[in-house]
């Protein structure tokens, strides 16, 4: 059976259809229809209508992250959709801030969305399976609080301002005919990390591709270089990424992995067969 993904809101608009800073994709699997992140603002109803498809038929959904480019469509989407569950990690209420000078700016999700709708959103742990095929893989990897470090990204705890170690993060993976597809919306913990996350909790399954952000839009040349060389040594077969990895990134990605990659778009439909 084809699985879709459908591009619903992304940085780079077409000439019919508006994006903005954050990601949605409607992923078709199975004859499940799954909601991945909902952008910045309520801009994904509108595009969805555009593009013919129907909110109200969304079965699942899923919070990438908890950044509010990517949830702050939620309470929308909740309210316009009445059976989906929302999958979020269980640390999604992570209070996530964004370092700017001395001062620190609020960068999470919807302050009250957890509050407001407890029968609706499912808190799961581990790596989790929503439905045949269907699965949410977390990180495992060691020191990512380092990144969160250089990101200038810190959470508010009990015990005081902490860098973000994205464990609010999450993976959706797809079994596909073709292998594993992996959907992560912005990779704050590393494209390749997560590849190795996704290949130790399937050991005997093939990794087809990866499609999302690799928050590289504010990293240097020689890094993203890095990264591009990082991922050709893995047996990745294709890779669409867009969002925050960036124009100027996309470029030196594409020059590295040729044809094995693709620019995300608003609109954008891809196929796997």
């Amino acid at each position: 059976m084809q699985t879709e993904i459908v591009v619903i809101t992304d940085n780079r608009s077409n000439e019919y259809l508006t994006g903005e800073w954050g990601l949605c994709l409607l992923v078709k699997y199975q004859g499940k229809k799954i909601l991945v992140d909902a952008g910045s603002s309520d801009l994904f109803l509108h595009n969805m209508k555009e593009l013919g498809e129907r909110v109200e038929d969304v079965d699942y959904a899923v919070l990438s992250h908890a950044h509010y480019d990517h949830a702050n469509g939620f309470p929308a989407f909740l309210e316009q959709n009445k059976k989906a569950k929302l999958y979020v990690n269980d640390t999604v209420a992570a209070n996530c801030y964004k370092k700017i000078y001395f001062l620190k700016k609020y960068i999470g999700i919807p302050r009250k969305m957890l509050e407001k709708y407890p029968d609706r959103i499912e808190k799961v742990t581990g790596n989790y399976k929503i439905s045949e095929g269907i699965y949410l893989i977390p990180h495992t990897t060691c020191g990512l609080s380092e990144i969160g470090k250089q990101e200038m990204m810190y959470r508010r705890t009990k015990k005081g301002w902490m860098p973000d170690d994205f464990l609010h993060e999450q993976s959706l993976v797809l079994d596909t005919e073709r292998g594993l597809l992996i959907i992560n919306s912005c990779s704050h913990g590393g494209v390749v990390n997560i590849i190795n996350e996704v290949r130790e909790a399937f050991p005997d399954k093939k990794i087809y591709g990866y499609i999302g952000g690799f928050h590289l839009f504010n990293k240097s040349n020689e890094a993203i270089g890095e990264v591009a060389e990082m991922i050709s040594q893995t047996s990745v077969d294709y890779i669409c990424t867009g969002h925050c990895t960036g124009g100027r990134a996309y470029g030196i990605l594409k020059e590295k992995l040729g044809d094995k990659i693709e620019q995300l778009q608003v609109g954008m439909r891809i196929h796997l067969s």
